[in-house]
């Protein structure tokens, strides 16, 4: 049985070239566990989501993320895609958003690319984490150390490599985030 979330309200940060997969899957698992996930881009309207490099569906976007604001969340995810990260890490309202929950030590999940967006915000050093294998070494100049396995939690730090490890990486999302913060998460 999933465990409840109710009551608890995550943010995913994400915007044009979002792996549509590493969007959706997710933020179902937040809903069927009884949470609410809000869609924070760079601009408001509609994100842009990929299959791979093929264009897919379009999201509304809930907030821009210079208008939020981390402690109105439980949690963060960043989706991955190799676009949505790297626009992501660019923008300095992103990075700080990011920054903030390690700041409160809030859980964060991150796949595939998505740790892309993490090493911006300088907050994997001393970390143990996975991701797609070609940010292995960006991750370790960073000063994380590099695993891969599936998913791999490190004090409410949910990370994982593909869409195909999809499963347990919503099931620990949701576990970190019915867990809470961990006074550990700390940047």
């Amino acid at each position: 049985m999933t465990a409840s979330i109710k009551g608890k309200t995550i943010a995913f940060l994400a915007t044009d070239g979002v792996e549509e997969v590493e969007y959706t899957e997710p933020r179902k698992a937040v809903e069927a566990a009884g949470g609410t996930a809000e869609l924070i881009s760079l601009e408001t309207g509609k994100i842009q989501a990929v299959n791979h490099m093929d264009k897919a569906g379009t999201y509304p976007v809930d907030r821009a993320v210079k208008d939020a604001d981390a402690g109105a969340y439980d949690a963060l995810v960043l989706p991955g895609g190799v676009a949505n990260p790297d626009f992501l890490r660019a923008d300095p309202d992103a990075v700080q958003f990011v920054r903030d929950f390690f700041t409160a030590g809030k859980p964060v999940a991150a796949i595939c690319h998505g740790p892309w967006t993490l090493i911006e915000a300088g907050v994997v050093e001393g970390r143990t984490l996975t991701s797609w294998p070609s940010l292995r070494t960006d991750l370790a100049n960073a000063g994380a150390t590099w695993v891969d396995e599936e998913v791999y939690v490190d004090n409410g730090l949910v990370t994982s490599r593909k869409p195909d490890d999809l499963p347990a990486f919503c099931a620990q999302l949701i576990e970190q985030v019915a867990a809470g913060p961990s006074g550990q998460q700390q940047e």
